[in-house]
Formats: structure tokens, C-alpha cells, sequence
């Protein structure tokens, strides 16, 4: 269902989360969500969406950390189990695989929370 939204019709709300999953604006999926690794673009340079004004705040490294600790522990509790590494391979390659997930995974949480704050109109904004 598209809901209209001042005379232009808004995407649903699972369209608009994909599309801030991938970084692009919510409303057209067309421009860039995302001027550098997190800051967020002010207003989509194809359909002019006010952008700039939404704020996850602590949401996205909330769900980051949630997410990459749920990939990370159970991986590296099995390798542990199975292998006999020197702790210093461990304690070198488990933060290393953290930190490589974490830099891929924060960026994608903080696009698909603003999604949803946008799609939902919910409170997070910075507007009067």
C-alpha cells in the first residue's frame, strides 16, 4: 500500500526499509543515503526528501552490537572448541573479525533505522 504523503506517494514501509538497508534514500531508493560512512545526507539530491533532521541516535550501535555478537560468540565458541590456536592467534583474529563486522554492519543498521523513523514518521526528528 503507497500512502500519499503532501501529493507524492510514499513507498511501504518494508520497500523503504530494504532501501535504507542498502544505504539509499527510503522515499525514491534512488540517490544515496549517506554523504560519508554514517553522516546522512541532508535531503536526497534526486527527490529532495528532508533527510537531516532524523536520528537514530544510539539505536543503530545498539543493534549492531546485537547482531555482531550473535554471529562472532557462536562462531568463535565452535573454532575454540575444535582447534587448539595460541591465545595469542585468538586474541588477535576474534576482535579483528568483530571490528571487520561491526564496520560493515553499522552503517546498514543506522540506514535501515532511519528508514523506519522516516516510513513511520516516528519520534526521532530534530524539527520544530
Amino acid at each position: 500500500m503507497i500512502e500519499e504523503k503532501d501529493g507524492l506517494s510514499q513507498p511501504p514501509l518494508a520497500t523503504a526499509m530494504w532501501r535504507g538497508l542498502r544505504g539509499l534514500c527510503p522515499s525514491c531508493g534512488a540517490a544515496n543515503l549517506f554523504a560519508s560512512y554514517l553522516k546522512q545526507v541532508e535531503s536526497c539530491p534526486a527527490c529532495r526528501e528532508e533527510l537531516g533532521h532524523i536520528r537514530s541516535d544510539d539505536a543503530a550501535p545498539w543493534l549492531t552490537i546485537l547482531v555482531v555478537g550473535h554471529i562472532v560468540v557462536p562462531v568463535m565458541f565452535t573454532v575454540e572448541r575444535y582447534t587448539a590456536w595460541p591465545d595469542w592467534v585468538a586474541m588477535t583474529v576474534w576482535p579483528l573479525a568483530a571490528l571487520a563486522l561491526v564496520l560493515a554492519v553499522l552503517p546498514r543498521a543506522k540506514g535501515l533505522l532511519l528508514s523506519i523513523i522516516w516510513a513511520t514518521r516516528a519520534p526521532g526528528s530534530e524539527r520544530d
